[in-house]
């Protein structure tokens, strides 16, 4: 593998292991944020949107509008590897078996005990799938991935890993 291929790899594993706590987080902000708003202005970030979408009006720069635009950020940066992810299943020549590979690894709400437990998982759906099977999958799953989101570098893949970096500074784990 070469130097930009590990590095490759290890970002996109890397995100892949905090996808979990990002779309934790991304909850509780958005669930924090309405009940802030709510209290505040006595109807939904929604129904506040909506009804300012229809006067035609900007949003203030306020730190409830900065709160917003960056669980946009948040949402946009998990909408792109939702799409890498359902583009993987769909098109890639063993993307179903990538696909329950890094949803039980990585992407289920709930996490698993472990390979083992993953692993009987994945024999009750594919046939002769065994612990080595899920390791060439599971690094199969991560350099296709990493094609996917940084195949071609964005200014918006370049923020998603910034605030991935940042969130988890914010959090204490890196």
């Amino acid at each position: 593998m070469k130097k930009d291929d590990k590095a490759i790899f290890h970002n996109t594993q890397l995100l892949l292991e905090h996808y979990r706590d990002v779309v934790w987080s991304l909850e509780v902000s958005v669930f924090q944020t309405n009940v802030n708003f709510q209290a505040e202005f006595g109807n939904t970030i929604e129904e506040f949107l909506e009804l300012s979408y229809e006067a035609g009006l900007d949003l203030p720069a306020s730190d409830v509008a900065a709160r917003i635009r960056s669980i946009n950020k948040s949402r946009n940066m998990l909408r792109i590897i939702d799409g890498a992810v359902a583009l993987l299943r769909e098109k890639y020549r063993n993307g179903e078996e990538c696909y329950w590979v890094l949803y039980y690894t990585y992407l289920s709400s709930q996490e698993f005990g472990g390979v083992d437990e993953i692993v009987e998982k994945l024999s009750e759906m594919f046939r002769d799938f065994s612990r080595s099977t899920y390791y060439r999958r599971k690094n199969e799953s991560i350099r296709r991935m990493g094609d996917l989101l940084w195949g071609f570098r964005t200014n918006c893949c370049d923020a998603a890993l910034e605030l991935l970096y940042t969130e988890q500074l914010l959090l204490g784990r890196l």
